[in-house]
């Protein structure tokens, strides 16, 4: 499915009937321009420096030329805190002509340490900057009345921090006193040392990234055995990240894979019921059950009916609690055959019999 948009029939109305036409783009930005570009030559020829402009002017807006504020700083690292610091200067009065000069790299090494960006990198940063006007490279730690005059600064703007050099405990105080000075506010919470100091805190960090990045050992300056340690975090980052996203995504489907097996887990629980309900497991279980007694313990042997040991041979008891009077022993009717002479039953011989028989066969 295509996803351009059709136009409306309003719209094919006004783009051919309307006199209404597409902006053109008139106006063009450029950056600013150095001190010694043809353009900033033409606006310091026409400033008629010979009006000195006091502050009270200033403010009130009447001068008959725009009021030239100078700037000055590193701006190394170009960051939020130096664009609102150029913000004011600009704003400081109604008509501002803003120029800021910045130091070099021998300059700045020489008086406060090396930076991050070189001066080219610096120069530029502040020529695409929308409040800047004019560029000074190279510009002095101190100022003096000459290059006051050259450029023809007329207020110069800055934090109201005392700056100390080797000949002054503060470079600003000469045009303090002149009433020549402007005071900017600085941006609390951000500076180029605090950004410095949040890279070297996250060296590990940054280096890991640069080193996904395509940068070599040698462009970031580490050892090719911490190169090789450094890709082996990134590795196990990357797989850590992996295992998150894809816990992440379980967890988004974890109701519905809850859902799934308790509707797989009911399923299951019913055909078990109907295959086993109360009553064929009862079965079942009783039918075991005889099994197994069975095999523990076989019937055993069966024992005569009148037996003392046999099961069913329970004695009764008169009320007095004395055993039942033995019956008289009765001969067979019937003679015993000749291979079994001397036979009685079972149930004919007595105790006493069998006492007397041992005692006449020991007399024998």
């Amino acid at each position: 499915m295509s996803r351009k948009r059709t136009r409306s029939r309003s719209e094919e109305i006004i783009s051919t009937n309307s006199p209404i036409q597409p902006l053109q783009m008139t106006s063009k930005c450029r950056e600013a321009p150095f001190c010694d570009d043809p353009q900033a030559i033409r606006n310091r020829d026409l400033c008629n420096y010979s009006q000195r402009i006091t502050y009270e002017m200033a403010c009130s807006g009447r001068a008959a030329r725009p009021i030239r504020v100078y700037a000055d700083g590193i701006y190394d690292l170009f960051h939020q805190g130096h664009a609102r610091q150029l913000m004011q200067a600009k704003n400081v009065f109604p008509n501002v002509y803003l120029i800021v000069g910045v130091c070099s790299d021998d300059l700045t090494h020489s008086k406060k340490g090396r930076t991050v960006m070189n001066e080219f990198e610096r120069y530029e940063a502040l020529r695409h900057c929308r409040y800047v006007d004019e560029i000074v490279r190279d510009a002095p730690w101190e100022l003096d009345d000459e290059y006051v005059a050259k450029h023809k600064i007329d207020f110069i703007a800055h934090d109201d921090i005392p700056y100390g050099s080797d000949s002054s405990n503060d470079v600003y105080a000469p045009w303090k006193a002149k009433g020549m000075f402007v005071a900017t506010e600085r941006t609390e919470g951000v500076s180029t040392s605090d950004i410095v100091s949040r890279i070297v805190r996250d060296y590990d960090i940054y280096v890991r990234r640069n080193l996904a990045r395509g940068y070599s050992a040698k462009d970031l300056n580490i050892s090719y055995l911490s190169e090789k340690k450094i890709r082996l975090q990134n590795k196990m980052h990357e797989l850590k990240d992996k295992s998150k996203r894809v816990m992440g995504s379980i967890g988004e489907k974890k109701d519905d894979m809850i859902a799934k097996w308790e509707e797989k887990s009911r399923e299951f629980i019913e055909n078990f019921l109907l295959l086993f309900g109360r009553e064929r497991l009862s079965n079942i279980w009783n039918e075991s059950k005889g099994k197994i007694l069975n095999a523990l313990s076989p019937p055993s042997s069966p024992y005569p009916p009148g037996s003392p040991t046999s099961s069913n041979g329970d004695f009764d008891f008169s009320e007095d609690g004395e055993p039942p009077v033995k019956s008289q022993r009765c001969d067979s009717p019937t003679p015993p055959s000749s291979s079994s002479k001397n036979y009685y039953s079972i149930d004919d011989y007595s105790d006493e019999e069998e006492e007397l028989s041992e005692m006449t066969n020991g007399e024998h």
